[in-house]
C-alpha cells in the first residue's frame, strides 16, 4: 500500500513512521500532568494574554513592588549575620575607634556586617535605600491612584490593601530602624516610648510589656527581630499578591482617549511584551539602588555610636515618612494636666492620636466620596485631576500639611544650616499648619478651575498657532487651528453630573418630608464638591457647531 496519506473514517492519517510527529519532550509531558491536576492551561489562556495600558504613571506601582522583592532579598542576607539580642559585649573588632567600648550585640554584629562581612555594608545601604524607596514609591502610586479617583467600585478594597501596606511599611520601617541599637536609632525609640506613656491608664503598662521592663530593657531588639523579618514581611506579602490578584481581576484602570471606555482596555499583552518590559524594570530599579547604596552614605551606625539612654545624637531625625509624627510633636505646646496625684501630658498624647487619624481619613476616603455622590456604577477610566477640583485640592492641601510638619520635625536642622531662631521656626510652623493646607486648597482650586476655562476655550476656538492675520480693515488676529478628533474626545469625556439634593420639604399634599441629618450633611457636602463653583460647564454640541461654521479662525 501506498506510503501516502490514507483516510481512515473519512479522516487523514499518516501511513509512513518517519512521517509521525515526534513523541512529547519531558517539559511538555510535565506541563500536561500539572495541567491535568492544576488546571494551568486554563488559567494562563485567560489571563497571560491579557492586555495593560501603556503609561509612565503605571510603573510607580512597580517601583513599589520591585523594591519590596529588593528589601525581601537584602533583608534574607542581613539575617544571616545579625545576632537580635540585647545582651552586653565589650568590643574588638575592626573598627578601632570603638575598640574596648561595651555595646549590646546587636550593635557589635551590626559593625560586623559593616566592615567584616564581604559586601555587607553594600547590602545594609541597599536594604535601607530600598525601604525609603518603597515608602516613597507607596505614597506616590497612593496619590497617583487618589487624584486621578482609581480608588473608585470596584477598587475601593484594593484602595485598602494598598493604604494598610503603607501603614505596616512604616511599623516596619520603625522596627528595622531600631535593630542596629545605634545612639540614634535608640533615640528613636525612646521617642516611641514617650509616646506610648502619654497614653492615659495603659501607657505605662504597654511600655513595659514592650521592654520588658523600665526602658531601655533587655527584650526591645530581641522582640523587634522576630516583628521586623517574618511577621510584618508575612503579612505584607500576602497583601501584594492579594492587590495584585485585584488588579488582574478588576482590568487595568486606564487614561480617557479613543477607542477607551468601560469595557474595554487598549494597551500592550502580559505576555511577552509587558513581562519583557517589567523584567527590564526590575533590574534597572535594582541597579540605581545598588549604585546609591554604593556611594551614598546612609545610616552609619559606627559614626553615632552604641545606644545609651544618658545621651542623644545632635540632629537625630528620623526617617522621612516618620517626619510627619515628630513634626507634630516638636510644634505642640508642652501642655500638661494635673489632676488627683496623675498627669495627662497633652503635649504628646494629642499629636500622638492625630497622627493615626490623619492616615485613617486617607483609608476611608473612598467611601466617603462614594457615599456622597451616590454612585454607585464600575470606573475604569480614570479622571482628569483638574475636572474634579474639590479632591486635587484635597489632596494638595493634606501634601503641603505634611511637608510643613516635616519642617517642624527637622526644626533643629533647618535652624543650624540657616542661621534662624529654632523658636522663630516653631511658630511658623505652629500657624502655618493651620494657614498653608487652607491656602493650598483655595489656590489648587483656582488653578484647576483656570485649566478648565482652558480647556473649554481650546474646544470651542481650536488651539492657538502663534500666526497673526492681517484682517481687509487693518485689524489682526491671531489663527487658531482646531483640535484633532482625539482631542476633542479628551477634553471633554468627563461627566458634570449635578450634586446630591434633598430635593422639596414638602410632598404633593403639603405634607413635610422627613429629612434626616445624614441627609442635610450629604446635600451639602455633595453641593461643596461638585456644585456649580467647582465646575466650568462643558460645551455644548450646539456651541461648538455655532463657533466652527463660520469662518472665525
Amino acid at each position: 500500500m501506498d506510503d501516502a496519506a490514507r483516510t481512515v473514517n473519512g479522516q487523514a492519517r499518516v501511513g509512513s513512521s518517519a512521517d509521525r510527529a515526534e513523541p512529547p519532550g519531558k517539559g511538555e509531558k510535565l506541563a500536561d500532568w500539572a495541567d491535568g491536576r492544576l488546571g494551568i492551561y486554563a488559567l494562563a489562556k485567560a489571563n497571560m494574554r491579557k492586555v495593560f495600558p501603556d503609561h509612565w504613571s503605571f510603573m510607580l506601582g512597580e517601583v513599589c513592588l520591585y523594591s519590596f522583592l529588593i528589601l525581601i532579598l537584602t533583608g534574607i542576607y542581613l539575617t544571616l549575620f545579625f545576632e537580635p539580642s540585647g545582651a552586653e559585649v565589650v568590643y574588638h573588632g575592626t573598627y578601632q575607634p570603638l575598640n574596648g567600648i561595651i555595646m549590646t550585640k546587636a550593635y557589635e554584629s551590626t559593625l560586623h556586617i559593616s566592615f567584616d562581612v564581604r559586601g555587607g555594608l553594600l547590602i545594609r545601604q541597599i536594604h535601607h535605600w530600598a525601604a525609603l524607596v518603597f515608602v516613597a514609591g507607596m505614597v506616590v502610586h497612593m496619590m497617583r491612584v487618589f487624584f486621578t479617583g482609581a480608588f473608585r467600585k470596584p477598587r475601593e478594597v484594593n484602595w485598602l490593601f494598598g493604604w494598610t501596606l503603607l501603614f505596616l511599611a512604616i511599623l516596619t520601617g520603625l522596627t528595622g530602624y531600631s535593630l542596629p541599637d545605634d545612639l540614634l536609632s535608640g533615640t528613636g525609640v525612646r521617642f516611641a516610648d514617650g509616646a506610648i506613656l502619654s497614653i492615659p491608664i495603659v501607657g505605662s503598662y504597654i511600655s513595659f510589656f514592650l521592654f520588658g521592663g523600665e526602658f531601655p530593657g533587655h527584650d526591645i531588639i530581641s522582640r523587634f527581630f522576630p516583628i521586623h523579618v517574618l511577621l510584618l514581611p508575612g503579612i505584607m506579602l500576602g497583601l501584594v499578591v492579594a492587590h495584585l490578584i485585584l488588579v488582574f481581576y478588576h482590568k487595568h484602570t486606564q487614561y480617557a482617549g479613543p477607542g477607551r471606555d468601560q469595557k474595554s482596555v487598549i494597551g500592550m499583552p502580559f505576555l511577552p511584551v509587558y513581562m519583557a518590559k517589567a523584567g527590564g524594570f526590575f533590574f534597572l530599579v535594582f541597579g540605581i539602588l545598588a549604585l546609591i547604596g554604593g556611594i551614598a552614605t546612609i545610616n552609619p551606625v559606627w559614626a553615632f555610636g552604641p545606644y545609651r539612654p544618658d545621651l542623644v545624637t545632635t540632629g537625630a531625625q528620623p526617617d522621612w515618612y516618620l517626619g510627619f509624627s515628630e513634626g507634630l510633636i516638636r510644634v505642640m505646646p508642652g501642655w500638661e494636666v494635673n489632676a488627683w496625684g496623675h498627669t495627662l501630658e497633652l503635649g504628646v498624647l494629642i499629636p500622638f492620636s492625630l497622627f493615626p487619624l490623619f492616615l485613617l481619613a486617607i483609608g476611608v476616603y473612598p467611601f466617603v466620596e462614594a457615599w456622597i455622590t451616590g454612585d454607585r456604577r464600575e470606573h475604569h477610566i480614570l479622571d482628569r485631576p483638574r475636572n474634579v477640583p474639590v479632591r486635587t485640592a484635597l489632596g494638595v492641601a493634606w501634601l503641603s500639611e505634611y511637608f510643613v510638619l516635616l519642617i517642624g520635625g527637622g526644626n533643629d536642622i533647618v535652624a543650624t544650616h540657616l542661621h534662624l531662631s529654632i523658636n522663630s521656626i516653631t511658630w511658623f510652623v505652629r500657624i502655618s499648619v493651620f494657614v498653608v493646607p487652607v491656602l493650598a486648597f483655595v489656590v489648587t482650586k483656582r488653578i484647576c478651575l483656570g485649566l478648565q476655562r482652558r480647556d473649554r476655550d481650546k474646544v470651542l476656538h481650536g488651539r492657538e498657532t502663534g500666526l497673526i492675520k492681517m484682517l481687509p480693515h487693518g485689524g489682526y488676529i491671531e489663527v487658531h487651528e482646531p483640535l484633532s478628533q482625539d482631542r476633542l474626545f479628551v477634553l471633554t469625556q468627563h461627566e458634570q453630573n449635578p450634586p446630591y439634593e434633598i430635593g422639596p420639604l414638602q410632598d404633593a399634599n403639603g405634607v413635610r418630608r422627613r429629612v434626616t441629618l445624614a441627609q442635610r450633611v450629604r446635600a451639602s457636602m455633595s453641593k461643596g464638591m461638585f456644585g456649580p463653583d467647582t465646575r466650568i460647564p462643558k460645551p455644548t454640541q450646539e456651541e461648538y457647531r455655532e463657533i466652527t461654521s463660520g469662518d472665525h479662525h
